[in-house]
């Protein structure tokens, strides 16, 4: 298994056997790990960015990984975070994802299935170059905030490119209208407003003028939010 060669695995968990066997397991699929056992030293070392990927408990010492994910988000640090936790209430693994995790893994669980979403997590990551996100058909250039999309190319405004880059770095997951105003607008409350509502709207417009098509790589979905329709993109 040595499709995991180079990848730095940054593990932040407290219960030793499980550690010991997920080690073993990704250190045998060519990646490097790094172990700690407490929240604390976790932030600490994950804010040195020296990682491609976090594999983070939330049950933890010093600082449970809720909280770490937070900070670290709060950093603007965008490494993808893979939740290991015995808690398996859909609650609990909203919560995981509004925090910033990419991927949610409950307890029992086989090393293989763990190997197997860091893998996939790091190939969609490699797919994007230091100046460019794209998935299928539809390309971000960082730089220019230039957007291409089944022959229509536009420039977006800085808060429609924040919007559609949030979007485009996990395909498929929804992301609630409260979590998109904090990412894009910086505003950790819901002011009742409808700024992320006109703000799909215009840039769907921009990727439909020229080409008249309905179609749309953002999805509304009815009363939850907004998500990259990534059926659309086939």
């Amino acid at each position: 298994m040595s499709h995991m060669n180079g990848i730095k695995v940054l593990l932040i968990e407290d219960e030793i056997k499980i550690a010991d066997f997920v080690k073993k397991g990704i250190t045998d699929a060519g990646a490097e790990v790094t172990h700690v056992t407490d929240g604390v030293t976790g932030l600490k070392v994950a804010l040195q960015d020296a990682h491609d990927i976090l594999v983070l408990d939330i049950m933890l010492p010093a600082m449970n990984g809720i909280e770490l994910m937070r900070q670290l988000r709060k950093s603007g640090n965008l490494r993808p975070i893979i939740i290991l936790s015995a808690k398996v209430d859909l609650e609990d693994r909203l919560e995981s994802f509004q925090k910033g995790a990419s991927d949610y893994l409950p307890k029992p669980f086989y090393v293989e299935e763990l190997i197997a979403r860091i893998s996939t997590l790091m190939q969609r990551i490699s797919s994007e170059s230091s100046d460019e996100i794209a998935y299928k058909n539809l390309k971000l250039d960082l730089v220019s905030r230039r957007v291409d999309w089944q022959g229509t190319s536009t420039i977006l405004s800085p808060r429609e490119f924040s919007l559609l880059g949030y979007l485009m770095r996990t395909p498929g997951h929804i992301f609630s209208r409260q979590q998109i105003l904090k990412h894009v607008w910086a505003i950790d409350f819901d002011p009742e407003t409808n700024v992320v509502d006109v703000c799909v709207l215009r840039i769907k417009r921009k990727l439909n003028r020229k080409n008249g098509s309905p179609v749309s790589p953002i999805e509304s979905v009815r009363g939850v939010g907004y998500r990259l329709c990534i059926e659309e993109l086939e």
